[in-house]
């Protein structure tokens, strides 16, 4: 299987500009961070519009624009979006103020919500199905490396060239996937029998919506792999927002185990990512709830463990926050390959911009949620809360795995091989 991948040279071609693309996010982000933090000295409140302000389009505009991916050609709206994005991160070079800055981080992320549906649907018409969960385990693999690669680079380049120059660097990162992507064939038009009986029924922008929306409501699968995907999300980053908090707690703490935590946890997603590319053959809602246990299971043993003041913790919170990783790449990754496996290449778009509207919310409220919950509860017990409701979650969900696991034989059938793929 991976060697079928390795031949598909338009597959190989799509994943490079991935990762140019993801490797330039980060880039920027720790850029704008450096520039609007310490040079600019904003408040705190300005610092958390920085990333609501990017967020915040992906979360609202989900929907739209992932059915805009299924209506137009999606190779061309990944270049234009690409080239966009470009443009902006170049403009960020000529901010003067907070305001500009969020203005362009606010079109950065209204392009960036169009170019993941997109980059999903074309993945499908790339791909064959027997080959699609390997291919969203490496696509999932690239995400998670960027993350662990992206802010190391980025603060060495920060240091050495400077600010200005990392924007350069970013915007031409995006250029650069531009021209790999303008590469790619398009989609055989005509080759799926359902996006044919949609063009010739023309129905409207808001219908296709609904007709996203109702395609997840109908799999049992989706609807409940969306639910289970939403919340662990939202734990997540209710937790993330305060692990620096829940540190300082302890005696020993060292100024760079924060560093070690979220290197050891992006670690544990990679691992996580490239067994996965390996072994396709899994049950991935079973994966999924797996992972939600050991996702919680890690967080709240790390409260529990803080609240004692457990010394060796160099040792046992990276060692934590490893199994938190490699358990939430069960989660995200298992989802991603499933619903791009179960969906119609023409409904692609559609449904992954519901997932990234959603995602993205989480994201959103993840952070506020978690110092609400600190401020109330403490940063030791909402630890060991949102742990324990999470292992209630994986119980909950075990119990209903039957049922969700039952998936329509027609939905199954109607999308075998039913890929716009262009040939390799």
């Amino acid at each position: 299987m991976e060697s079928s991948l390795r031949k598909n040279k338009s597959f190989i071609t799509l994943m490079t500009a991935q990762a140019i693309s993801g490797l330039g996010d980060w880039l920027s982000i720790i850029a704008i961070i450096t520039l609007v933090g310490l040079k600019w000295e904003a408040t705190p409140m300005q610092m958390a519009l920085i990333i609501l302000s990017l967020a915040l389009p992906m979360a609202l505009l989900g929907p739209i624009t992932g059915t805009l991916a299924d209506r137009m050609e999606r190779k061309s709206l990944m270049v234009f979006s690409d080239v966009v994005r470009g443009v902006l991160i170049l403009l960020l070079t000529l901010a003067t103020n907070v305001w500009m800055v969020y203005g362009c981080l606010f079109l950065v992320g209204m392009f960036s919500s169009v170019f993941i549906p997109a980059k999903n649907g074309k993945l499908k018409e790339l791909v064959p199905d027997e080959h699609i969960k390997a291919a969203m385990s490496i696509s999932s693999t690239i995400d998670s490396s960027t993350k662990i690669i992206g802010p190391l680079v980025s603060g060495i380049l920060v240091t050495l060239i400077g600010t200005y120059n990392v924007f350069y660097l970013d915007s031409a990162t995006f250029f650069l996937s531009a021209v790999l992507i303008f590469i790619l064939p398009k989609a055989l038009k005509n080759s799926d029998v359902s996006a044919g009986e949609e063009k010739k029924d023309a129905p409207s922008f808001k219908e296709d919506i609904k007709l996203g929306l109702a395609f997840i409501k109908k799999s049992n699968f989706l609807l409940y792999g969306l639910f289970l995907l939403g919340v662990s999300l939202l734990i997540l980053q209710l937790s993330d927002s305060q692990f620096i908090i829940l540190l300082r707690q302890l005696t020993d703490v060292s100024p760079n185990l924060l560093g070690y935590l979220v290197t050891s946890a992006g670690a544990g997603m990679l691992l996580t990512g490239i067994y996965l590319s390996k072994k396709t053959d899994y049950n991935a809602f079973v994966y999924m709830c797996a992972g939600v246990l050991g996702i919680g299971l890690g967080f709240g043993t790390m409260g529990i463990l803080t609240y004692y003041d457990l010394s060796l913790s160099m040792l046992w919170v990276p060692i934590l926050g490893f199994q938190a990783g490699a358990a939430a790449g069960l989660v995200f990754i298992p989802f991603q390959a499933a619903t791009q496996e179960k969906t119609p290449v023409h409904m692609t778009g559609r449904v992954f911009g519901v997932v990234n509207s959603i995602t993205t919310t989480a994201t959103i409220i993840g952070p506020l949620a978690g110092g609400v919950l600190a401020t109330f509860i403490g940063i030791i017990p909402s630890f060991i809360v949102t742990g324990s409701l999470l292992i209630i979650l994986f119980i909950v969900s075990i119990t209903v795995r039957k049922k969700v696991v039952e998936e329509e034989t027609d939905v199954t059938e109607s999308q075998s091989r039913t890929q716009g793929a262009t040939p390799l």
